[in-house]
């Protein structure tokens, strides 16, 4: 009987966006104005795809990408909050659900040995090419229309529980952890003993409050925090029970 966390990445995790973040890398450690303006809401993977071409035309290379993503910092409480679920990880499945990308989360948990913690990244793949360029991809196709194109959290959640189901993993509880706008429909999977965890500010919890306000169904049960150290609190609290 184990619960099961899903966190997000990007200002869950570590406390920034990894995508924004590598522009510290450009020239000038901005980018030039028509490719700012190229993004497309929906379309972020495109949009990055388009900035890791600019740096590796730029002369970026990968050991300078690894130096600044592995320098970001983790969010407050983090590293105690993952040394806290190593101690009892026989009580835990962890997975992160990240529209980041593969090359970033690998380095950054690399980094920090906490590669152990997690049974599964779900990510866009990305790779360096021959040309030393890092190229991104789209995680998945999907039908849903309230996420952007390449990835919707939902999806990739209900097949992680299907599957674990179908190998006699039943999970007692779902934490979901996150921040984001992306993070409400993965969200709306939750049900009645199920935990939402959205950070406290952040657009995650400013959806679920008005949610809330509407009188929208809510099974789950909405614990806001700030620092990891407010998640242990809680899963301590669950796994006394």
């Amino acid at each position: 009987m184990k619960i099961l966390l899903v966190f997000d990445f990007d200002n869950t995790i570590i406390d920034d966006n990894s995508d924004t973040w590598i522009v510290q890398c450009a020239p000038n450690k901005k980018l030039p104005i028509e490719l700012r303006d190229s993004y497309r809401k929906g379309f972020w993977t495109e949009f990055m795809g388009r900035v890791f071409k600019y740096l590796g035309d730029k002369g970026v290379r990968e050991h300078e990408m690894k130096r600044a993503v592995t320098s970001l910092p983790f969010t407050p409480g983090m590293v105690e909050l993952f040394n806290f679920i190593r101690k009892n990880k026989d009580k835990f499945d962890c997975i992160i659900i990240s529209d980041s990308n593969s090359v970033f989360i690998d380095w950054v948990l690399e980094a920090a040995s906490f590669h152990d913690i997690f049974d599964k990244v779900f990510t866009n793949p990305a790779a360096f090419n021959s040309n030393g360029h890092l190229t991104v991809e789209n995680y998945h196709t999907h039908s849903c229309n309230r996420c952007p194109k390449n990835l919707c959290k939902k999806v990739v959640l209900i097949e992680f529980v299907d599957k674990q189901l179908q190998q006699g993993v039943n999970y007692t509880q779902i934490v979901y952890i996150g921040d984001g706008g992306n993070d409400v429909c993965p969200v709306t999977f939750l049900k009645n003993d199920d935990v939402a965890m959205p950070r406290k500010g952040y657009t995650l919890q400013k959806t679920l409050s008005r949610m809330s306000q509407n009188l929208e169904p809510m099974e789950y049960s909405v614990v806001v925090w700030s620092s990891g150290v407010d998640i242990i609190s809680h899963l301590q609290f669950l796994i006394k029970d």
